[in-house]
């Protein structure tokens, strides 16, 4: 994922005194279209370039960082997560997270108040997949269609990620060289192998995610609360909006079976099997993930011209 020019932000005041940073693109009486991004990943991450080409697309876009990431609230005890506790959960050992994917959920559907939006499209990716179905799930009147883009359903036996990727999501080495050499490596472990992105974009994109605000802290949070998610296998058979899932065969942070799941228990879905395709959005595929959300959302218009 690439990252252009930085447009106009605004901040959403929510209930309970999170703050959302968000900004929108395109026409506001067009679809609206809510993107949600994955673990520590700020707004930024869906490329500017990107988000216009969905607005050309018939969306009206909103993009926005995620509570304790960029510009949006930090939690506020600051709490720090060991490796210990993270290992504990990865293990499905009861543990505490501050806050949950049902919370970033609610997050989600505060933010399409506090803008006037009675319902979007979603489209997620990775943790922002397992939001969107979150949000589906305890918001179906918010929630026109969704895009789930390599996540999993929070079934322990699909959707694995090896364990010796699991310390390379906290960031260890301090300073943006740290930073830069972490996303550097990380691109190529878990990265698209057919779709290889340029190691100086992935160096701009480091530099432009650090200066919006990196913290290691608030990266273990975020992954404590998908860790310790629930099974939403169940509540996924009882979504009725168009449902789209997208995944790739060379994704070794979220395993298929993760996608193959998702799609399996939600009715009427569709999915997408990418070969070559890892954990990221490569400019490669753009036109095929853009396509497949435009598809999502016109069958929710032919439902409902239909009904």
């Amino acid at each position: 994922m690439t990252t252009s020019a930085e447009t106009t932000e605004s901040t959403a005041f929510l209930p309970g005194g999170v703050e959302l940073a968000y900004d929108t693109f395109g026409d506001p009486g067009a679809d609206p279209l809510l993107l949600i991004m994955g673990l520590g990943g700020p707004m930024t991450w869906w490329d500017v370039r990107l988000c216009q080409q969905l607005s050309e697309a018939g969306f009206y876009v909103i993009r926005y960082d995620n509570r304790d990431v960029g510009h949006s609230s930090p939690h506020p005890s600051d709490e720090r997560i060991t490796l210990a506790r993270l290992a504990r959960a990865f293990v499905g050992l009861p543990t505490r997270s501050p806050y949950t994917l049902t919370d970033l959920a609610d997050d989600a559907a505060a933010l399409l108040t506090h803008l006037g939006i009675e319902s979007a499209h979603v489209w997620g990716v990775s943790m922002g997949g397992m939001i969107a179905q979150t949000l589906a799930i305890h918001h179906p009147d918010r929630v026109r269609s969704v895009c789930s883009t390599m996540s999993t359903t929070g079934r322990r036996a699909v959707g694995f990620q090896h364990p010796t990727l699991l310390p390379a999501l906290v960031i260890k080495k301090p300073g943006l060289e740290g930073y830069i050499e972490r996303q550097i490596k990380g691109g190529i472990q878990i990265g698209s192998p057919l779709y290889p992105e340029p190691e100086d974009e992935v160096r701009r994109r480091a530099i432009d995610t650090w200066n919006r605000g990196v913290n290691a802290a608030a990266v273990a949070r975020q992954m404590l609360a998908i860790l310790t998610q629930p099974d939403r296998t169940e509540d996924l058979g009882r979504i009725k909006v168009p449902f789209s899932v997208i995944h790739g065969l060379a994704d070794k942070m979220v395993h298929v079976s993760g996608g193959r799941a998702t799609a399996a228990a939600v009715p009427g879905a569709e999915i997408t099997l990418i070969k070559g395709m890892g954990h990221d959005l490569p400019v490669g595929l753009w036109p095929t993930f853009i396509k497949i959300v435009r598809r999502t959302a016109d069958r929710a218009a032919d439902r409902t011209l239909t009904a």
